[in-house]
């Protein structure tokens, strides 16, 4: 998932307009940014099986990034953190770093561990499923955003950073499903990283809009 994964970030500034958005866009692939760190490390390791259904991502070791147990943790620490900076409002942050993982349950395969060294590990699967998938990762950041343009319009603020944030999240989305070979380990790591840097660096320039009024 990666679209998907921007919806909480939508909603929790919709609900929070003082938390600035690069903020709730980077929490939304905290646990991603973490795993592309680790995996680069070669502390979490994974592989790519052009073979498998929808995703190629074999994400075979993720247990401090993607496990249950760590996904709280992670969650907490942020969502702790982002409340020093913004107080009650970043709690949101921590929510929706935690959003990130039940996301990924919903779309991987049974990779997500309950702890570190748990055997058990969880994921529906709907990458296996590439169409549906993609349907609803769309679906749900595109009803995000528009229940987001109604919050801002009722604030009287423009809606068109909204919806030029969402064109660009599509975009990047689109870009990620055209065929090819994909990278190596290393490489996809690389181009998660660019990507959440580009998704934040949009959403920044939507805070700035809306401090220019």
């Amino acid at each position: 998932m990666f679209a998907g994964h921007f919806a909480a970030s939508v909603l929790a500034k919709g609900a929070a307009p003082r938390l600035p958005f690069w903020a709730c866009v980077g929490a939304a692939q905290l646990i991603d940014i973490g795993w592309a760190g680790l995996v680069l490390a070669g502390v979490e390791r994974m592989r790519l099986d052009p073979a498998l259904p929808g995703s190629p991502l074999d994400l075979f070791h993720m247990p401090w990034t993607h496990s249950l147990a760590m996904a709280a943790l992670w969650s907490l620490l942020a969502g702790a953190l982002a409340a020093r900076w913004w107080g009650r409002a970043g709690w949101w942050i921590g929510a929706v770093v935690f959003s990130h993982w039940l996301g990924d349950l919903l779309v991987h395969r049974p990779d997500l561990p309950l702890w570190p060294g748990s055997a058990t590990k969880l994921g529906l699967g709907l990458w296996n499923l590439p169409e549906v998938e993609m349907l609803v990762e769309i679906g749900l950041l595109a009803l995000a955003v528009a229940w987001w343009v109604g919050v801002r319009v009722r604030a009287r603020l423009a809606a068109r950073p909204a919806l030029g944030w969402l064109l660009a999240i599509l975009l990047l989305a689109l870009v990620g499903e055209l065929p090819g070979e994909p990278p190596s380990p290393q490489g996809m790591a690389m181009l998660a990283l660019l990507g959440f840097a580009v998704a934040m660096a949009v959403a920044a320039m939507v805070d700035r809009a809306d401090s220019r009024g």
